[in-house]
Formats: structure tokens, C-alpha cells, sequence
């Protein structure tokens, strides 16, 4: 739990507890022998006292109470001492996955409220396939224990039956072969009833997301029923961070809630674990988009209507969720092209936070040539290269060409550039911009100190020109012993050479 005031975390502000679940036996070993000592018994403690808020065989919320409860019950002083004591210890539960804290202003009181969301405890596969878990249980009690623990969770084969050598075939009923549904008549009661209770947690609060954003019925909704990846897309629901990777995807190639559900329907995109390959679904998903450019390029050429993106380009950085802000030490000129459409404020907040095939948009009239797409779309997918880094690059390589530089803009040289920013971990958009001045001030000393150029070489192939050694004149002269010698000294070199 973050606190920066104390008196923003009371025994008389109110809170609520709010869970989904309910604690098995295996729950309550996973409580006692694992957490427990990952966490403390004071925490696993306030967990149960939660967890018990919310009357047994129900889930859901609990009535609104003042924190002085809390604090009567664990045994806390209502003092400064006592809030230090009960935040640490929801922290330490926070860490491990067992609790959510939310604060929650009330305009209504001009007060805060808190919400304590319970998480259930992980399974022993589960907790160690975690390995940042299982490595904190292993300092916390040892190597040797942690094998024994995890042991005794497990009961294993019988040796008779585990040595035998058999063949596994899963002879299981799938739901739609043995049950069927009426679907031809909707029932919009129902469909009412079950979309208030779904939203129901959300009434009154500041929605945090855009109105447009994609959710997880969106996507279940289109996508079928028979499919393999079914399975995988209904984990979704719950994996907060896998569905967040797949809206980002969705925002930044600018794609519906069709297209997502046709994307994670292919083959490839999970894995044999059900997790999400990141990087398969930016490749089809960047397919799609470049399709959808194509297609769009076709219609307006036969419908005559040429977009100027340029002219309608208008940036509204503020609705931008979760922007980062540029300091002004790092600020870049604004090119010639943003001169007369945005300041040097709004340019770099746009150079660090916008997508770079958004940022190409803005930089033609028309559509962003392919070759260009492909060579920045490599730096994305293949060199791993961070969204701001690559606009720096874009704004690096504009101003070289707006400065009548005269190397050429291709893909080698791209990648080069590339290729140096990964060798010198430039993976920020305060490294790139120090990058890109070091450049600068390097040609700008090599043109100070005027280096070789291909005026200086013989001809052009790239060779340098040798010096020739002129005739001088007022030399002594040759005598006629001197040059005797020289030729016999010569024969005798040729016949050993013959010899030879």
C-alpha cells in the first residue's frame, strides 16, 4: 500500500472488503505452509479477518465499517505506530498476490474510502511455476524445505502403475456434443440482468479506460464457439495483464474487435500453456494493418479523394492515457514540416508518446511509403527496439535529410544506425535524444577538421590517390662505374630469378 500521508489512512476512514471466491481445504494448506512464512502469521491473519467480512457461503461486498475495527481486533493501537503496523502488513500481502488495495474518493463526503479486494490463494503447480515466489520461499526457509514441501503436496503414482508403459487418449465429452442450446430465441430480460450484475461493481466510479477501448465481451462475443482457442480467449477474463497486452496490440495497429477475434483465433497465437505469444500477434496484426492501408489506398484512388493528413493533423496529446512528459533539457527542434501546426511542447510530447506508424502518418500527405513501414516495423518486431526510441530515430533521420544531407535513406543505413543504439543499450527516449546529439557533434567536428571526402580519392572507386614522384632536376649525375654496376647487379638478379 502506497501512503505518503498518514492522515489519509485512519481508523475512522470506512472501508469494504470484496472477493469472488471461497477457501478450500488446499487453500488453507497454501495459507498455513507456504504463504505463512513468505509473509508473516500477523499478515495471513489480517487476510483471514477479510476474508471473513463477507458472510460464509456468499461473495461479493461487505457492508461499509469504519477501519477502528480493524485496528480493535488485531490488536492495533489507533495511533500513528498502528497505521504504520497494519499498512506494512497489507503491503506484505499485496506483494504476493493474496490482496488488492483501492482508495476510493467520495465527493459526496469530500472523503476517502478503501477497498480491500481478495485474491485466493495460488495451487501448488501454479505457485511453483512462479519463480520470483518460489525463490523468496526458498531464502525464507531453504533449499532442502522447499523440495519437501513441495513434496508432501504431491501424492504420486504407485511404482506398479508408474512403470508400466500405456498410451493416453482423452475419450472425454466435449459440452455442445451431449448438451444443446436454444439459441434462436434471445432472451433480453436475462441479457439485461446478467450485463447490470456484471457492471454492478462499477456504479459510481470514474471509468479509467476510453470509451472506445476494447473489452473482453466485445471479444467473446464474436468469436466462435467451436474454436480450439476458445479456451485460451476465456482466460482472458481473468489474466489482466495478457488481455492488456492484446488492447495495446489493438490500439496501436488500429484494430477492431472483429479483427482481434479473427487474430486470436489462428493457429500460433497461444502457446501449448495457453499463454499469449506477444510477438506472433504483432506480426498478423501488423499484416492486417498494412492490408488495411493497402485497401484504403485502393479506395480513395478510385474514388479521386487524396486525404492531406497533413492538413487535418491536430494533436490532442491530453487524451492520450498514461503519456510520459519530456523534460525540456531533452526537447528537439520542431522540423520544418510542424513549424505552423504544433509548438516544440506538443512535438516532443507526441515524438515520445505516439506509435511510430502514427508518427510516419504525420510526416506525408498521402500514405506512408512500404519500404518505409518495413524497415521500422523490423526495429519493432525483430531488434525489440522501444516505441519512443524508434521516433527518435525518425525524428534523426528527418533532419538529416531536411539539412541537405546527402547520404541516402535506406535500409542499411537504418539499420546500422539501428544496430548501434542496441549495442550501446539506448532504450530510452533520453538515451536517443543524447545519442543523436553525440552524432551530431561528431559530424560537426569532422567537418571542422576537414576530413577525407570522395573529392579526395582517385576517380571513384573509393581508392585513395597515391603520390607519384616527380622528376627533379640538379641532381649529381649517374657516373659510368655507378651505372655499370647497377646492370650487372640487375643480370645477376634476373638469372636467379630464371634459376629459381
Amino acid at each position: 500500500m502506497r501512503m505518503k500521508n498518514l492522515l489519509h489512512f485512519t481508523e475512522n476512514h470506512r472501508y469494504c472488503v470484496y472477493r469472488e471466491f471461497g477457501l478450500s481445504t488446499m487453500d488453507e494448506v497454501m495459507l498455513g505452509q507456504v504463504y505463512q512464512p513468505l509473509v508473516g502469521a500477523f499478515a495471513i491473519s489480517l487476510y483471514r479477518l477479510l476474508f471473513q467480512q463477507v458472510p460464509a457461503g456468499r461473495i461479493g461486498y461487505s457492508p461499509p465499517e469504519q477501519q477502528r475495527g480493524l485496528f480493535l481486533t488485531l490488536g492495533l493501537e489507533p495511533s500513528e505506530k498502528g497505521r504504520k503496523l497494519l499498512i506494512e502488513q497489507t503491503s506484505r500481502l499485496e506483494a504476493v498476490g493474496l490482496l488488492q488495495t483501492s482508495r476510493l474518493y467520495v465527493p459526496e463526503a469530500d472523503d476517502y474510502m478503501y477497498e480491500y479486494e481478495l485474491q485466493p490463494p495460488l495451487s501448488p503447480p501454479e505457485f511453483f511455476r512462479t519463480q520470483h515466489l518460489t525463490l523468496l520461499l526458498r531464502d525464507k526457509i531453504g533449499k532442502f524445505a522447499v523440495l519437501s514441501l513441495r513434496s508432501s503436496l504431491w501424492s504420486e503414482e504407485t511404482v506398479e502403475w508408474a512403470n508400466m508403459t500405456r498410451s493416453k487418449e482423452n475419450i472425454s465429452i466435449p459440452f455442445y456434443e451431449l448438451f444443446e442450446l436454444n439459441t434462436h430465441v434471445i432472451d433480453y430480460e436475462l441479457e439485461q440482468a446478467l450485463s447490470e450484475v456484471s457492471v454492478s461493481r462499477q456504479k459510481g466510479t470514474v471509468p479509467l479506460e476510453e470509451e472506445d477501448s476494447i473489452n473482453y465481451a466485445d471479444i467473446i462475443l464474436r468469436f466462435p464457439r467451436e474454436s480450439i482457442n476458445r479456451k485460451h480467449v476465456e482466460r482472458l477474463r481473468f489474466d489482466h495483464e495478457q488481455f492488456g497486452e492484446v488492447k495495446y496490440v489493438a490500439r496501436k495497429y488500429s484494430l477492431t474487435a472483429q479483427d482481434i477475434s479473427r487474430l486470436l483465433d489462428e493457429d500460433g497465437i497461444f502457446n501449448e500453456q495457453g499463454e499469449l505469444l506477444l510477438d506472433e500477434l504483432q506480426y498478423k496484426a501488423s499484416l492486417q494493418f498494412r492490408q488495411d492501408l493497402k485497401r484504403q489506398e485502393e479506395q480513395r484512388v478510385k474514388a479521386a479523394k487524396v486525404v492531406a493528413l497533413r492538413q487535418e493533423f491536430n494533436p490532442v496529446l491530453d487524451e492520450l492515457p498514461d503519456e510520459q512528459p519530456v523534460e525540456m533539457e531533452f526537447y528537439v527542434e520542431v522540423p520544418p514540416q510542424f513549424v505552423d501546426k504544433c509548438d516544440i511542447h506538443q512535438y516532443n510530447m507526441m515524438l515520445r508518446n505516439e506509435p511510430y506508424n502514427r508518427l510516419l502518418q504525420t510526416f506525408f500527405p498521402g500514405t506512408v511509403p512500404g519500404n518505409l513501414l518495413d524497415i521500422f516495423e523490423k526495429l519493432d518486431l525483430s531488434y525489440k527496439l522501444p516505441g519512443e526510441v524508434i521516433n527518435v530515430l525518425i525524428h534523426y533521420l528527418v533532419s538529416l535529410l531536411t539539412t541537405g544531407n546527402e547520404q541516402r535513406i535506406n535500409r542499411n543505413f537504418v539499420e546500422a544506425i539501428a544496430s548501434n543504439m542496441l549495442l550501446k543499450q539506448v532504450n530510452t527516449y533520453e538515451k536517443a535524444v543524447e545519442y543523436i546529439r553525440d552524432q551530431a557533434k561528431v559530424k560537426g567536428k569532422q567537418a571542422a577538421g576537414a576530413p577525407r571526402t570522395r573529392a579526395s580519392y582517385k576517380g571513384t572507386s573509393g581508392k585513395p590517390a597515391i603520390p607519384v614522384i616527380q622528376n627533379q632536376s640538379g641532381g649529381d649525375p649517374v657516373s659510368e662505374e655507378e651505372l655499370e654496376e647497377a646492370l650487372r647487379m640487375a643480370e645477376q638478379m634476373q638469372a636467379g630469378r630464371k634459376n629459381s
